[in-house]
């Protein structure tokens, strides 16, 4: 009995020193990602520099259509806004390398807190322009 439990600390050892051995050396492997940070990098700055183009210029073909009450420069920039911290949670959180449920569950509540407080805000502003639009109250700001 004795000999049977020695052979089995031995092989649970051997399995162990393994397992360690192997995750040291996979752990010395170090890739560069030295091009997708300047991919990340590039992507994010004309995402921005979109964004400061468009609130510089203020195209009137945007500023002017309205869609589902408010105008498609507004629509455009919470799309690129949304699609710029999408991407950062993708790539600089390591989103991309976790398991397809880890990221649904990050994802989706933080889909439908964006698109609640995107709801609140909408109908929020609509109501306090129908306020100031039919009352005495004057517009002070």
């Amino acid at each position: 009995m004795a000999l049977c439990r020695s052979s089995l600390g031995i092989r649970i050892y051997s399995f162990l020193s393994r397992l360690i051995f192997k995750s040291y050396i996979m752990s010395d492997v170090h890739v560069s990602n030295t091009k997708r940070i300047w991919f990340v990098f590039a992507l994010l700055s004309v995402v921005t520099t979109v964004e400061v183009f468009l609130g510089i210029i203020k195209p009137e073909s945007l500023h002017l259509t309205q869609f589902l009450g408010m105008n498609l420069l507004n629509w455009i920039f919470y799309i690129l806004t949304i699609f710029k911290a999408y991407y950062i949670v993708w790539a600089f959180m390591h989103m991309e390398g976790e398991k397809s449920i880890l990221r649904k569950v990050v994802v989706v509540p933080v889909i439908f807190l964006v698109l609640y407080l995107l709801f609140i805000l909408l109908t929020e502003a609509d109501y306090i322009f129908e306020i100031f639009k039919n009352s005495t109250i004057k517009w002070n700001f």
